[in-house]
């Protein structure tokens, strides 16, 4: 997911530039999303594994997890505690505060409360993380849509956030030549002709597949070569998979599952067009990515993707939920090749200034020291 890599991203980036001994404390990899722990044991990265950390909500477990980090951070002292994700991020300040770390950072990738979750848990989410925000000293948003959604829930003050975007390793995002696309493509079966989608997201409520699912009847009357790839892997397979055959679509659409990481290049870039449909997303990295492999996007408009997809210039925003919408701006992008070229171009140039991981970590590397000199550390 977004925030591991922004996460083992950043330890690595601190670690290489010197002046940083960095731990990074982490729960099981479990789950069929993917994992990046064996990336991370390959680093020079120290790694302290809490066995109780979950994303699910168990207080028996959550408890432990707070009690471990504890330990962790009485042991190990550090100056700057970073949390990342909700839960960690809630832990991990109180955890942190507790013990008397010196400055305390937490980046939001997405908040966890949002129009679509019930709204006791919302008020509940929100509660938490407004008690949570007075524990940390700066919280780092991936995106400004994110930092306005915090403030208009009364989380945290405007003093207090900076926006930093999630880095990418942009060199591993180089637009394919036509020889490695028609290659890749001939690996899944796929005609070097077929006009292709591609999503990119894990197979989990809100991230909109079945809305992608009920937009293809339209795109495959108009644009009949048409083929869809869902890459990722997670709790819906089995509903799509029965949801694409009851809808006559078992023979265009491809789920490929879970790839490494280093084969989303390939998938992206073979591709025509790249939807994305999630209902919440802080900022998706496929969006850069895509942009960066010269792909161009379509986005529902929600949270940080506007930051990304300037509607007509690089890419096309629709309404979120919007069935018809969508349909028609992929057909577009399909269909008028040179304008769906002429808005990647745009949107890769803009995306190699604005995703590059080493500027991520110059970024984050400027922020800690500014706080630490706030509070007399530096």
């Amino acid at each position: 997911g977004g925030a591991q890599e922004n996460t083992l991203l950043t330890v690595e980036g601190l670690q290489k530039r010197g002046g940083y001994d960095v731990r990074l404390v982490t729960g099981p990899a479990l789950g069929p999303e993917g994992e990046l722990l064996t990336r991370a044991r390959r680093s020079d990265v120290a790694i302290t594994l809490i066995d109780s950390m979950r994303r699910a909500i168990n207080p028996r477990r959550d408890i432990a997890s707070y009690r471990a980090l504890c330990r962790v951070m009485r042991e190990y002292r550090p100056h700057i505690v970073h949390t990342h994700s909700s839960k960690a991020g809630i832990l991990g300040r109180y955890a942190a505060r507790r013990c008397g770390a010196p400055c305390i950072v937490h980046t939001i990738h997405g908040l966890p409360f949002h129009p679509y979750e019930n709204p006791l848990k919302n008020r509940l989410y929100i509660f938490l993380e407004k008690k949570a925000a007075k524990k940390c000293d700066l919280i780092i948003t991936v995106a400004d849509a994110m930092t306005e959604q915090a403030l208009a829930a009364g989380v945290g003050e405007r003093e207090k956030f900076r926006t930093i975007y999630s880095g990418l390793e942009i060199e591993m995002f180089e637009p394919l030549t036509v020889e490695e696309r028609n290659d890749f493509r001939g690996r899944l079966n796929i005609p070097p002709d077929a006009a292709v989608i591609c999503k990119v997201a894990r197979l989990f409520e809100l991230k909109g597949h079945e809305f992608l699912l009920r937009a293809m009847p339209q795109i495959r009357k108009r644009v009949p070569s048409v083929r869809l790839v869902l890459v990722g892997d997670g709790i819906l397979r089995e509903r799509l998979v029965n949801m694409s055959q009851r809808m006559g679509l078992a023979d265009v659409v491809l789920l490929a599952g879970l790839v490494p990481p280093g084969e989303i290049r390939d998938y992206v870039g073979m591709s025509d067009v790249v939807a994305h449909c999630s209902l919440r997303e802080g900022l998706a990295r496929v969006l850069p990515q895509a942009l960066l492999c010269a792909v161009p996007v379509v986005s529902y408009d929600i949270d940080g993707a506007r930051e990304v997809v300037i509607d007509g210039e690089t890419g096309r925003l629709v309404p979120p939920e919007s069935v018809d919408a969508l349909a028609d701006a992929l057909v577009e992008m399909l269909s008028d090749r040179e304008k769906a070229a002429r808005m990647a171009r745009e949107g890769r140039r803009r995306c190699r200034e604005m995703f590059d991981a080493e500027k991520m970590v110059d970024q984050i590397a400027d922020a800690y020291e500014r706080v630490c000199r706030e509070k007399g550390i530096l």
